[in-house]
């Protein structure tokens, strides 16, 4: 702490003050009743579900890992960041009124009442081993070298710190909590790091001078098909199935939208999410290639690094207490997020199940207890992470492309076509876990692999183009078998899907209103426009 001023730990300290006093609150309001820890009384409005959308997303690993894939292969990265903003919309517009009627908890649980318990019970299984692999560990290794490069504090004691202080209005607070610290640490970061973003490009001499300093193709985000990381095809076919099951099926960002007063109110905060992550490709991708253009170590292999030298080398006092408390409000509102969501989903699709009679008063008890096995299990994960992937948010999005496809396709398809049955989810369902497993462990085995072999090649393909072919794989699947199988009962299919009669278990509103309807071409025409300048 000896490289901050003064002022920028009064800048800190406020931050904590902040985020403990909204924590403190939303602990005062918590009735002790499961409705209000896990979905905060469903009362949340959309600007505070757009925030939370954001900042529950925009983690640790966003910071080091885009800025750190930004300084290694420039802005085609933030790919990512603009399908999320056309994916949200589809959250709001497809998924968010079957969602809000159906009265969930969970999203296992709607895959329940539209499949089956078999299907529940895997999906529940999966998000948390999910969640261990990518959430949380990658959020406390990110955040362990975002502190280490401000307090020389070892990873693993940063980590342990980040929990404890986390964890504190997370357990007390519940959802509430976690939603309204969320609502502050947005603004906090956005404003940290477009401070951070604009004194980058002052120091490299604007953007002529970053041009100037690194290769032109850093600036071209469509990139060919034999691209090792970014192909133009994964991006089209292979991204989006990733962001389905990111975006519209995650209990770590739908438990958002299940919180939120109504309909109306849940879609117009998944516009304002959209609008909100149209930034982070100028405020962590920018950096990253800013870093790289400024210093010779972070070219020279030390990529991840980019974002957190860039502040503690450019920034003057007082500049660096502010980019500093953005950096921790990352960081510990997606480590609160996957709390939250684990414990919700251990309480509710497996305490639960085995406890129906459990009382209120018992479900939010186990609900603060779950999260300790889950921390544990991400801890020893992190020494693993490096033999997927040395740069962390290509680790992320390569573990979520073994994970997601079976999932998108039976949510996807499940809300589109009455016809399909839970035999068919089932067996697709399987079918990823199969595929998605072995391709894990051959891309941790890859090195003693024999070249030329359909081993090798199932390892070495584009983690995009794997994603694309096993979503193909498993829809056919999930079709097939539905098709061959009596079809579902009226149960598993009234007010689930489209073209049957809605059932309705919260206020909904008349219709769409306008407004929504045109901020939602809006930001459509945005990433459009974007496309087009950085193609």
């Amino acid at each position: 702490m000896t490289s901050l001023h003064l002022f920028d730990l009064v800048v800190i300290a406020a931050y904590f003050l902040l985020l403990l006093g909204i924590g403190y609150w939303a602990a005062r309001r918590e009735k002790n009743v499961s409705a209000d820890y896990f979905l905060a009384s469903r009362d949340v409005g959309w600007f505070a579900v757009g925030a939370s959308l954001f900042a529950s997303n925009i983690g640790s690993e966003h910071l080091v890992g885009l800025a750190g894939t930004g300084a290694a292969s420039g802005l085609a990265v933030g790919h990512f960041e603009w399908l999320a903003c056309l994916i949200l919309l589809l959250l709001g517009w497809l998924f968010v009124p079957f969602y809000l009627r159906s009265g969930v908890y969970t999203m296992p649980e709607f895959l329940e009442r539209r499949f089956n318990p078999a299907s529940r019970s895997y999906f529940t299984w999966v998000s948390i081993i999910g969640y261990v692999l990518t959430k949380i560990s990658v959020t406390l290794f990110a955040g362990g070298i975002v502190v280490r490069a401000v307090t020389g504090w070892s990873v693993w004691t940063s980590a342990v710190v980040l929990i404890v202080i986390t964890g504190l209005y997370t357990v007390l607070g519940g959802l509430r909590a976690v939603i309204y610290t969320e609502v502050m640490q947005a603004v906090v970061l956005i404003i940290g790091s477009a401070v951070l973003a604009v004194m980058g490009l002052q120091a490299v001499g604007g953007w002529s001078g970053l041009e100037a300093r690194v290769p032109a193709a850093f600036f071209s985000m469509w990139k060919p098909i034999s691209d090792p990381a970014f192909p133009w095809t994964g991006i089209v076919f292979g991204a989006p199935i990733l962001g389905v099951w990111y975006w519209c099926t995650d209990q770590h960002i739908v438990q958002r939208v299940l919180a939120a007063r109504n309909v109306s109110q849940a879609r117009t905060g998944t516009i304002l999410a959209g609008f909100l992550k149209i930034l982070p490709v100028f405020i962590f991708v920018l950096p990253g290639i800013i870093a790289a253009a400024l210093y010779a170590d972070v070219r020279g292999g030390a990529a991840d690094t980019a974002y957190p030298t860039l502040v503690t080398r450019l920034l003057p006092a007082g500049f660096k207490g502010l980019v500093l408390a953005g950096m921790l409000a990352a960081l510990m509102s997606s480590l609160a997020s996957a709390f939250n969501s684990c414990s919700t989903l251990l309480t509710w699709d497996v305490y639960r199940k085995l406890r129906p009679e459990a009382s209120e008063a018992r479900l939010v008890a186990v609900g603060r207890l779950t999260t300790v096995l889950l921390v544990g299990l991400g801890l020893l994960w992190i020494p693993f992470m490096k033999y997927i992937s040395p740069q962390i948010y290509i680790y992320l999005q390569s573990v979520q492309a073994y994970i997601a496809p079976p999932i998108a396709a039976c949510f996807l398809l499940g809300v589109l076509f009455p016809r399909l049955n839970g035999t068919g989810a089932v067996a697709a369902l399987f079918t990823g876990l199969v595929f998605g497993t072995l391709r894990l462990v051959l891309e941790l085995a890859k090195a003693h692999l024999a070249s030329g072999t359909v081993w090798a090649w199932l390892a070495g393909v584009n983690f995009l183009h794997f994603a694309a072919l096993l979503f193909a794989l498993c829809s056919g699947i999930l079709i097939a078998v539905s098709l061959a199988t009596p079809p579902p009962p009226a149960v598993k299919t009234v007010g689930l899907t489209y073209g049957t009669p809605e059932v309705t278990a919260v206020p909904v509103p008349a219709g769409p209103g306008t407004l929504s309807i045109v901020l939602s071409f809006v930001l459509a025409a945005t990433i459009g426009v974007l496309w087009i300048i950085f193609r």
